[in-house]
């Protein structure tokens, strides 16, 4: 089985998705709460996939201040994946270890490799709401024959970093992300697999491609993202076009 690494930040308002309350027309509590939704598909879509399941979580430590509660980040991050999963019984909790976020993936990635034997180790950050159990379990699949397999998003980043040997993770996550990653495996002489193409959820522009293919699922009666859906109807958000061009609106 592939392990799959969420790393996850607790999803408090000024930090979760804090790009998107700047372009977009949600304040940071609605920020805030969709990312907490997109965090809820994803572990669902891991734990209901052939992958198990690690939730990697920053210390209190590594977040900003303005982050910090009187609630440690590690048991926020436990309630909301235990009110979303049956049980926790087969999902591991660990801290992340690195000063930045290639400094973390490699860390976890190398660890799990290399020190504990895992066959193939994924990573993914709770941005990416059509992450599937079927596209889980064909990754791994695919990681059965090559080094890295690596799902494409908008802009040059990716959704999915798979891996079955460690890179060099330093500074593999420049933009963009998927080129990257592409020339650090080959630089191993590693083969490179690609999935699907996925939208991911930084800023206001985005949404211009969730959000309309939330409310065609919906309306065509097909699987959706259950958490992100509820919360895109709620807030009432739909696209639009206003002087030519596609706009987020509230309803």
């Amino acid at each position: 089985m592939t392990v799959v690494a969420v790393l996850a930040d607790p999803p408090r308002e000024g930090h979760a998705l804090s790009a998107l309350a700047e372009t977009s027309p949600l304040s940071a509590a609605e920020a805030a709460e969709l990312s907490e939704a997109v965090l809820r598909d994803t572990v669902l879509a891991v734990a209901r996939s052939g992958s198990d399941l690690l939730v990697n979580y920053p210390t209190d430590d590594q977040l900003p201040d303005a982050a910090v509660t009187d609630t440690p980040g590690a048991a926020e991050l436990r309630a909301i994946v235990g009110d979303t999963l049956d049980s926790l019984d087969d999902v591991r909790f660990e801290k992340q270890v690195g000063s930045s976020f290639d400094a973390r993936v490699g860390n976890t990635v190398t660890h799990l490799l290399r020190e504990e034997g895992e066959r193939s180790v994924a990573v993914v950050r709770p941005n990416a709401p059509f992450l599937t159990r079927t596209l889980l379990d064909g990754a791994s699949m695919q990681l059965r024959s090559n080094e890295a397999v690596l799902g494409p998003s908008t802009a040059g980043r990716t959704y999915y970093a798979g891996f079955t040997e460690p890179i060099d993770f330093e500074g593999a996550f420049a933009t963009p992300a998927l080129e990257t990653l592409t020339a650090r495996t080959r630089d191993v002489d590693g083969d490179v697999e690609f999935l699907e193409t996925q939208p991911t959820i930084a800023t206001g522009t985005d949404l211009l491609d969730v959000v309309p293919e939330i409310r065609a699922r919906v309306a065509a009666e097909r699987n959706v993202p259950v958490h992100t859906a509820e919360v895109v109807h709620d807030l009432g958000l739909d696209v639009v076009e206003e002087d030519g061009e596609p706009t987020l609106v509230r309803e």
